[in-house]
């Protein structure tokens, strides 16, 4: 019944250089429904993809508030993210008590980098199972950070994470070079568009499954509210029934690879997580 003998401590390495540990928190991250991250010259835009547990539950929160110029969006276990989400607002309210000035993004980042790092190399801990895309405002423009359970983080000109996420990514990749001069209800609609490739054939967006936040330039994070996310699905949905009412068909949608949804290799404990 023993099947692997290597992912029992986090500090253990297998023969083949791997920390099973590590792995199986990365792939919690996966497992989560899809989140995309870009900026412009002035602005930093987090779209994210609400799941609900049944059809009698509310959806759950995807895009927490850090700071006046700063916030997140998880993927993976949202009980993690709820730690790490109160240990960045107590460095930002410290720094601002300290110092009476807003954190850098930067800053932020590489402590709650060294934080993370600190559960991968100690036997009584382990990591912790979420992604976050970082969207922040400071001196130095505006930011998008990705963290990772093995505590690598990245400066990005836009990513996405979660369940699906490669087709959002490939559709990035194709547009960001308008992304720096793009203007922001654009760059809104391009994140739009990026998560709907995430979507299976039967799920569409919606006011109710979407949550978009915004930072940038002489403007505090804030979220859209229903009205104001309904008003974007609209355009977006304005243009996709003009792509394909007309001559041309739209391009079908990048297939992710095997590697984003496919299971680990090797096998997880059987544990019930509550993935966002």
């Amino acid at each position: 019944m023993f099947r692997n003998q290597y992912d029992s401590d986090v500090t253990v390495w297998s023969p083949q250089g791997r920390l099973h540990q590590v792995e199986y928190a990365m792939e919690a991250v996966k497992q989560g429904s899809a989140t995309v991250g870009l900026k412009n010259g002035t602005h930093a835009v987090l779209v994210a993809l609400k799941r609900a547990s049944s059809e009698l539950s509310a959806h759950q929160k995807k895009i927490y508030p850090i700071d006046d110029h700063i916030g997140i969006t998880i993927s993976g276990l949202t009980a993690d993210a709820r730690i790490l989400c109160r240990y960045m607002r107590t460095e930002c309210l410290n720094h601002k008590y300290s110092h009476d000035a807003l954190l850098p993004v930067s800053r932020l980042i590489a402590n709650l980098g060294n934080k993370m790092q600190v559960c991968t190399q100690r036997y009584d801990r382990r990591p912790y199972g979420v992604g976050l895309l970082v969207a922040g405002y400071d001196d130095q423009g505006p930011h998008v950070y990705q963290t990772c359970p093995s505590a690598n983080f990245f400066n990005c000109k836009a990513m996405a994470v979660g369940s699906r996420s490669q087709s959002a990514r490939t559709y990035l990749e194709k547009h960001f070079d308008e992304f720096p001069t793009c203007p922001t209800e654009e760059l809104i609609k391009h994140g739009l568009r990026a998560l709907r490739d995430t979507l299976p054939n039967e799920v569409e967006l919606s006011a109710k499954n979407v949550s978009i936040g915004l930072v940038g330039k002489g403007a505090p994070f804030r979220m859209l509210d229903e009205e104001q996310t309904a008003g974007y699905l609209r355009m977006v949905e304005g243009e996709e029934k003009r792509t394909t009412g007309g001559e041309s068909q739209p391009e079908e949608a990048p297939q992710p690879p095997p590697g984003d949804d496919a299971p680990p290799r090797d096998p997880v404990p059987a544990v019930a997580m509550d993935t966002d």
